[in-house]
């Protein structure tokens, strides 16, 4: 009961996805489909090669590999059932699976920021401190670093999910997106979604806001550090030990404003989802190629790690 009237309870969800694009439906299923394999195996492999190359165990690796492994999480939350919503009539999800999808997603995107954040500090570091980067950066330090990313997303995104479970869904049940994203399940509330709104601006400001400026104050001091190197093979050195990072940064935060934005405004538009698109699949797939593309210590650890299959091989 709700304002004195019966009411009925929605069970499940309808994921429009791409259904509203019948004659390309192949075509976009073929290129999300390439899109999340390639994300699979270079995140993949990307964990696997510094897991397994000595040389790799440091900080900024540490921080890759993890990031890797969130963006594996990230992407697998939200791809297969989009993929398989493609050739089906019935594009439904349960209550429970579209909460469970979100926490999923919402957890690894707040461990995203949280993660960037650390990497920002860890640039910093190296580059004005490079005399005690070692002692700063200590593998107690780096393990503490990751810890707290993935509990401030755990607690960020149940926090939401705590709130979603309060909210009352009467009708209609269409979710015009290809996953079960808050915006859109705000709107099909049928109870006032004012907390959920002010909570869900308040962890954009915590989470957005406050990491953005701890990047950009960590990029402020790095850059001035850059400055003061005479020689510019050193400058420039020192600007390739941060490009990819800031590459990635930029990316990540720039799809995401965009989103919150579009979101803020209520637009549902099949605009809104290919944009999602980019967030939700393509920068999971870029980041390890950002990172392994210039990248003269990845390249030589592939080269050892080739070396030794094909040693192992020829002695048997």
């Amino acid at each position: 009961m709700i304002g004195g009237e019966n009411i009925t309870k929605i069970t499940q969800f309808i994921l429009l996805g791409f259904s509203d694009f019948p004659r390309i439906t192949t075509l976009l299923f073929v290129i999300f489909l390439t899109f999340y394999i390639t994300a699979l195996t270079w995140n993949l492999s990307l964990v696997v090669l510094i897991r397994m190359d000595a040389h790799l165990h440091t900080p900024m690796y540490f921080f890759l590999s993890n990031l890797s492994f969130i963006d594996l999480c990230y992407i697998t939350s939200t791809v297969p059932k989009m993929l398989s919503n493609f050739f089906q009539k019935n594009q439904t999800i349960s209550f429970v699976d579209c909460i469970v999808q979100y926490f999923i997603f919402s957890t690894m995107a707040l461990c995203e920021c949280c993660l960037m954040t650390a990497m920002a500090y860890d640039r910093y570091a190296a580059i004005c401190n490079p005399l005690l980067y070692s002692s700063i950066m200590s593998p107690a330090l780096c393990s503490r670093m990751v810890m707290g990313s993935y509990t401030a997303g755990l607690i960020g995104s149940l926090t939401q999910v705590c709130v979603l479970l309060q909210l009352h869904f009467c009708g209609p049940n269409v979710i015009r997106h290809f996953f079960c994203d808050i915006s859109q399940l705000l709107n099909l509330s049928c109870t006032d979604t004012y907390f959920a709104q002010v909570l869900l601006a308040l962890l954009t400001l915590l989470f957005g806001l406050a990491n953005a400026l701890v990047i950009m104050l960590s990029y402020g001091f790095i850059v001035l550090s850059i400055m003061k190197i005479t020689s510019a093979k050193g400058r420039s050195k020192a600007f390739n030990t941060c490009a990819s990072h800031l590459a990635a940064v930029s990316l990540f935060y720039s799809s995401g404003i965009v989103v919150y934005l579009r979101s803020s405004s209520g637009g549902s538009s099949s605009f809104d989802r290919f944009t999602s698109v980019f967030y939700t699949v393509v920068i999971p797939m870029l980041n390890p190629l950002i990172y392994s593309l210039r990248n003269k210590e990845i390249k030589d650890a592939m080269k050892r790690l080739q070396k030794k299959t094909t040693f192992s091989q020829g002695h048997r």
